[in-house]
């Protein structure tokens, strides 16, 4: 939370607030409308996308299931970030007793295929962007990653071996030891926890509609573009930008919304107004009304969607435990 206050702090600070709210009075808010619908689509495309995955691991479930828990799990990133992977999982499992450790693997797979996706838009806009966009990517986003990871990490190969060699050492310990270590009532949890966790990952190779599922996985981020994109009709500062330079403002703000912060709050306020400024000459509080605008509006659907799915697995749960 205090990152996500100061991000907003730092996002708005050097902001003309009565220049601010005039621009949002201004704004044309029936463009909202839209955005959110292709919101609510991609969240029911992920949803199936999740049920697929979820199928070959042989248990019955409905789509009205898989779709409340991910809203659930959406609801709960707005109180603490990353939680929502889990809760969607945890709610699943109570609903439909599936096993919470095999949805955990299904999700790791839907996450990892969703940054492969990202990274290999903002390679491919990287190269067929202008000189622009390229240096705001690399200066605003590649290079305080990696002086991140130097910091964090050290930049010397020394420190990596090490790293690598202990990692290798644990591992093979565990495989040399594990019917010993399976004896300790811990460590034989987490060995069915990481079986179960692998027998989710395996579904991706056991996936009875190859097909469908790529068909979500497009559609979904065609969705977030979409999204992205009708807002700029919202506000005259920024009703020029195409539906192709609206990739740039897709990939920068998906990026925002990986940062550890509730939301992507501050994250996603700061570097689209400030995408906006440096490659389109966006004055500061137009760019700030826009992300405002985009950000809002898909916080209001997740948090009316969440809330009436956490209400509605709730409510069959409390009925089912009187039954």
């Amino acid at each position: 939370m205090l990152i996500g206050v100061g991000l907003m702090w730092l996002a708005f600070r050097s902001v003309d607030f009565r220049k601010l709210y005039s621009e949002l009075k201004a704004a044309n808010y029936s463009w909202l409308l839209l955005s959110v619908f292709f919101g609510l689509t991609a969240y029911l495309s992920r949803a199936r996308r999740w049920s697929l995955l979820i199928s070959p691991l042989g248990y019955k479930h409905s789509f009205l299931n898989s779709f409340n828990a991910l809203m659930t799990g959406y609801l709960a990133n707005l109180a603490l970030p990353r939680i929502g992977e889990l809760t969607r999982c945890v709610a699943l499992s109570k609903k439909e007793k599936i096993p919470v450790e095999q949805l955990i693997g299904t999700v790791i797979v839907e996450r990892t295929i969703d940054f492969i996706s990202l990274v290999a838009i903002m390679v491919a806009l990287i190269f067929t962007s202008s000189f622009e966009i390229r240096k705001f990517i690399k200066e605003s986003i590649v290079n305080p990653i990696e002086q991140s990871l130097i910091s964090l990490f050290g930049s010397t190969w020394v420190l990596w071996i090490l790293l690598l060699t202990i990692g290798a050492a644990v591992l093979i310990l565990i495989i040399i030891y594990r019917r010993n270590l399976r004896r300790i009532r811990f460590f034989a949890k987490l060995f069915d926890i990481l079986n179960g966790v692998v027998n989710g990952l395996n579904t991706i190779t056991n996936l009875q509609r190859k097909g469908e599922f790529i068909f979500h996985t497009v559609l979904i981020w065609v969705s977030y573009l979409l999204m992205t994109w009708v807002v700029v009709f919202s506000l005259e500062a920024t009703s020029h930008i195409t539906i192709g330079n609206s990739v740039f403002l897709l990939v920068i703000g998906g990026l925002a919304m990986v940062a550890p912060v509730q939301g992507g709050f501050g994250a996603f306020h700061y570097i689209i107004s400030r995408g906006l400024l440096i490659i389109h000459d966006i004055p500061l509080e137009d760019g700030l009304v826009y992300a405002f605008l985009t950000h809002e509006s898909q916080l209001i659907l997740v948090v009316i969607t969440g809330i009436i799915a956490f209400f509605l697995i709730f409510k069959k749960q409390n009925e089912n435990n009187q039954d």
